[in-house]
């Protein structure tokens, strides 16, 4: 893996997104306005907003780099961009490195737009460090960049890209606490939960939002560890599975 190599790919994506400006209004305005659309519905349910939205302020980031990062690169392997590529001197760990920064560098500028609106817009409780906060959040984004490069390689055209979303994100946000505490589900159902991401970044964001509790709590600190775990390990598995086209 190459600095400079790495570095050219990750200013190639960044020029591509900057030229887009769809996709940019989707990644920018889309999570902060679903976040008010929640506060707009709770509004006459006391404490709902509370409960529910340092959860939201974290998934819809997750959610929306999911998307935008499985099916951009998806397109790139389509249009026999990722051929051209891989056929340069530029290796596996180039390539899945200077994506995942790129993103990453994206999904850090959506945390800032998101976390601002619901702190100071939406008035959602953060008893915790605005640092922890917004690490969490960032990381959730960056949790689904890693999942979007990993899973990308798993589908044969953006139609198949978007069935992800169903397949693999929404269980995550049925079991991941949100709906109903995970002591309260069936004890199986419990033991799939524990070893989906969002789970962690969940309790992790609700100890640290709403309960006040920093790194000293050894729950959140492993919350946090298991989170990234699972970005690094989606990472890896993103470069081995990265391969040309098959058309």
């Amino acid at each position: 893996m190459s600095g400079s190599r790495t570095l050219a790919v990750i200013v190639r994506v960044l020029r591509q997104l900057r030229r887009d400006h769809r996709t940019l209004a989707l990644i920018f305005a889309v999570p902060p306005g679903l976040l008010w659309l929640v506060h707009a519905m709770l509004t006459n349910s006391p404490g709902g907003f509370d409960r529910v939205g340092p959860l939201m302020v974290g998934l819809f980031p997750f959610t929306l780099m999911f998307v935008v990062t499985s099916i951009a690169v998806l397109r790139e392997r389509t249009q026999g961009t990722l051929d051209r590529l891989m056929a340069s001197p530029l290796g596996r760990g180039d390539l899945i490195g200077g994506y995942a920064i790129a993103y990453t560098l994206v999904a850090l500028a959506q945390a800032a737009v998101t976390m601002t609106v619901g702190l100071w817009l939406l008035d959602l409780p953060n008893a915790g460090r605005l640092w922890l906060s917004f690490l969490l959040v960032l990381l959730q984004a960056v949790l689904g960049v890693a999942l979007g490069l990993f899973l990308s390689a798993f589908a044969r055209n953006e139609f198949q890209a978007v069935q992800f979303l169903p397949a693999v994100v929404l269980p995550q946000f049925l079991l991941a606490g949100l709906l109903l505490p995970l002591e309260r589900l069936p004890g199986w159902l419990e033991g799939v939960a524990r070893v989906m991401p969002l789970t962690y970044a969940f309790e992790a964001l609700d100890r640290i939002m709403r309960g006040g509790h920093g790194l000293k709590d050894g729950r959140v600190a492993l919350d946090l560890a298991v989170v990234a775990g699972f970005v690094l390990l989606l990472l890896a598995s993103g470069a081995l599975t990265l391969r040309r086209s098959e058309a």
